[in-house]
């Protein structure tokens, strides 16, 4: 049994020479036409790949199409990708007519349901936060297999893509709170890292990953005092490790956090997206303690919610204020640098496109890559994921005995 993949493409020639000859079967690939579609969804400036993404792609045999425009907010130009051998279509419907497979950034929206054809490969975000059942049905009935970025995982249980798109999240949440802490938008008037003789920010992370991570590291490299609160202690631990004991870290739990909100002048949601689907842990009664013109800057928001009192904002109108405290929670924060977070995700997302490559069927891809296996939610007319099955209330099934009955 062990041995049968390594014997299944030899046979032998039986032809008049020699019996001991072998012959290799040449390989049978999947032809793959990979469409990458203006995104739809609100502020959504990224595009799913950059020109030199599709340049390697093209490089190795894979037909791209790119709807026109695509690439504008990112400061990529149709010229671009035309030059690197991109193929432009004028409308979303070509696009869909002519491609096996779809690579977004967003999630796609309910309008967007009908353009999909049976079959079809979708790689995406989904945003469990803002899942939409009506468009998961959608895709079942049509057979789409659907991968998302955020459960796509390697064997050692890193989440490359998150993490990519987390370091954006955790650098832009300091910029953000830096901003919304001026007097002019509201703020307390309070410079983050202060000056001699006048003390810093006080900021609070709840989250020891990867935006923690980030986020006090730009936090501390601009001054500021940084407490990070995390419910595993490990975790804290390498924290610690890591700043050389240069931030505060105590353990998730109603006692601290109630404390610190009183304290502090900003609070970064950060929970880890492997919960993924996450519950406030910070309620509504500690958040009226908080200190008039502070700040919260929810990075949970497109997996749920850190705090009670958060709810979906945009880039067009980032902020709210309840409580006296301004409210940033914005799903694609990494949208506002669109340009770096489209490089960023062409370059985590390539290795996993190139794997499309390699065979003849969407079955023998899962099969042969662990990661897109871990990050499917729908196959063969089933979700697959459970937290997606609960929340829409659709029949799961697990991936891996769906693919050993095809």
């Amino acid at each position: 049994m062990g041995y049968s993949g390594e014997f299944e493409s030899i046979e032998f020639d039986l032809g008049i020479k020699t019996l001991e000859r072998w012959l290799i079967k040449p390989e049978k690939k999947i032809n793959i036409a990979l469409g990458i579609p203006k995104e739809r969804s609100n502020d959504e400036r990224r595009v799913a790949l950059s020109p030199a993404g599709v340049k390697i792609l093209n490089e190795n045999g894979v037909r791209v199409l790119i709807e026109k425009h695509a690439g504008l907010a990112s400061n990529f130009s149709d010229e671009e990708y035309a030059e690197v051998g991109g193929y432009l279509t004028d409308s979303p419907e070509a696009l869909y007519e002519n491609a096996n497979v779809i690579v977004k950034v967003a999630p796609p929206r309910q309008e967007e349901a009908p353009l999909f054809k049976p079959n079809q490969l979708l790689i995406s975000a989904l945003h469990l936060g803002s899942v939409n059942p009506r468009l998961t049905q959608v895709l079942l009935e049509k057979n789409i297999t659907a991968i998302g970025f955020e459960f796509i995982e390697t064997r050692d249980g890193e989440l490359p893509i998150v993490r990519t798109l987390s370091e954006i999240a955790g650098s832009l949440a300091i910029q953000t709170a830096a901003k919304y802490l001026e007097t002019g938008y509201g703020g307390s008037g309070i410079l983050l890292g202060g000056i001699a003789g006048v003390p810093p920010a006080h900021i609070t992370i709840i989250g020891a990953g990867t935006v923690g991570l980030f986020a006090a590291q730009d936090a501390l490299g601009l001054g500021a005092q940084v407490t990070v609160i995390d419910k595993e202690i490990n975790r804290l631990r390498r924290f610690e490790a890591f700043f050389n004991r240069h931030i505060v870290t105590a353990i998730a739990n109603d006692h601290y956090i109630a404390e610190l909100a009183k304290i502090s002048d900003v609070m970064i949601g950060a929970l880890s997206p492997k919960q993924k689907v996450i519950k406030h842990i910070v309620s509504e009664d500690v958040i009226k303690t908080m200190k008039p013109g502070s700040v919260i800057i929810d990075v949970s928001i497109d997996q749920g919610a850190c705090f009670a009192t958060s709810r979906h904002t945009t880039h067009t109108n980032p902020i709210f204020v309840k409580y006296g405290v301004t409210h940033y929670c914005v799903p694609n924060i990494p949208s506002a640098v669109a340009r770096t977070a489209t490089f960023a995700l062409t370059n985590t997302l390539l290795p996993f496109l190139m794997k499309l490559t390699a065979y003849e069927s969407i079955t023998e891809i899962l099969w042969n890559s662990h990661s897109l296996r871990k990050g499917t939610y729908t196959y063969k007319g089933y979700v697959t994921q459970k937290p997606l099955a609960e929340l829409t209330g659709l029949p799961c099934r697990e991936i891996d005995m769906l693919l050993a009955t095809v």
